[in-house]
């Protein structure tokens, strides 16, 4: 006895991945060179780049843990195997395999060129500004112990035991004479004084204030200094460099040279002012347009909270800030999906 399934018939019309789909699926067609030039054409058979970022998509939107359970839950539902291009008899890859091709395959250049295409689409329709922009960053904890945090011109053996007794009391540990022996490109850093210090990287991003989409996003080394270096960067690469801006931020970017860099770069610095010794002067504060950028400066932070409650990078599993730029891309690239849903009424978290 036969049955035919067509998983296209077992997806409701209305159901909200539909139109996220056919948006993906087409944002996809336009990277076949992309692809090409990751894709092995002799060996073993891998994972279609294609399959791979829709697959890491959903790990994304559900929040999914791990790779393992990702695999696991596209070979027994039929809605995920639907999403990612497989029919209902298609064998699923193996979790290594799948996780093998991801190293192999989806680096910081896919990456950057899919959030690229995702931007350019929300250009397109008209839903982004490139006249004003608020900017901030956030630490991201790294997949790395404090155990692993030891000098680094030490050659000695670790204790033996899986959780051994290691007492830091006394001892002072800094980034210039200390280093994770798990993640060479995580820092010991901690944002305010009543927080505690903890292996991190530093995650930014620049929002544009119509919709609230994230137009570029920074990984960097986390240090007092990053976030300011790191939004000149993204200001920098701004499209129409041309043309005059404004940018929002908090007071952690009121400083003579965050000021004076954003001036050179014709933008207009909407910078929070400190109680004292604040470097943003009148000029800046008598404007109404300082005080819409001080509202809606505060929206950057539901992408904050949405990538790391629903996107899994309040502590990445990546090693390394090159693997870690390539999952935040996606991350936020997925969140402007699902925002530009939102504002176009199709995207809707309760229905799916």
């Amino acid at each position: 006895m036969f049955s035919y399934i067509s998983l296209e018939e077992r997806v409701p019309q209305t159901h909200p991945l539909r139109k996220l789909r056919a948006a993906v699926v087409a944002l996809l067609a336009t990277m076949n060179r992309e692809f090409d030039a990751v894709y092995a054409r002799r060996g073993r058979p891998s994972v279609p780049p294609e399959m791979l970022l829709k697959a890491l998509l959903l790990q994304i939107l559900f929040s999914i843990r791990s790779e393992r359970q990702l695999v696991e839950a596209v070979n027994y539902n039929l809605l995920y195997r639907w999403f990612v291009g497989l029919n209902i008899e298609d064998k699923v890859w193996d979790h290594s395999t799948f996780s093998a091709n991801r190293e192999r395959l989806f680096n910081e250049d896919l990456a950057r060129a899919f959030f690229e295409r995702v931007k350019h689409t929300a250009d397109w329709a008209k839903l982004t500004s490139d006249e004003h922009f608020s900017v901030d960053g956030t630490l991201i904890e790294a997949w790395a112990e404090p155990l692993s945090f030891k000098r680094r011109d030490d050659d000695s053996a670790s204790p033996p035991g899986r959780n051994p007794e290691v007492d830091f009391k006394g001892q002072e540990r800094c980034n210039d004479t200390h280093a994770s022996t798990t993640d060479a490109d995580a820092r010991l850093f901690k944002k305010s004084q009543g927080d505690k210090s903890r292996l991190c990287h530093m995650g930014h991003i620049l929002m544009e204030n119509r919709n609230g989409l994230i137009v570029d996003v920074e990984i960097t080394h986390a240090s007092g200094t990053a976030e300011r270096e790191a939004a000149l960067a993204m200001l920098k690469r701004r499209d129409n460099k041309n043309k005059r801006a404004t940018v929002g931020a908090d007071k952690g970017y009121d400083s003579k040279a965050f000021i004076k860099g954003c001036r050179k770069l014709k933008v207009t610095p909407h910078v929070a002012a400190k109680d004292k010794h604040s470097a943003v002067d009148a000029r800046i504060t008598r404007h109404e347009g300082y005080k819409t950028s001080q509202k809606v400066r505060k929206r950057i932070e539901e992408a904050f909270g949405w990538i790391k409650t629903v996107g899994g990078l309040a502590k990445t599993k990546l090693i390394g800030q090159a693997k870690l730029t390539g999952q935040a891309l996606l991350c936020f690239a997925t969140y402007n999906l699902v925002r530009m849903g939102s504002i176009g009424g199709w995207w809707d978290a309760h229905h799916a």
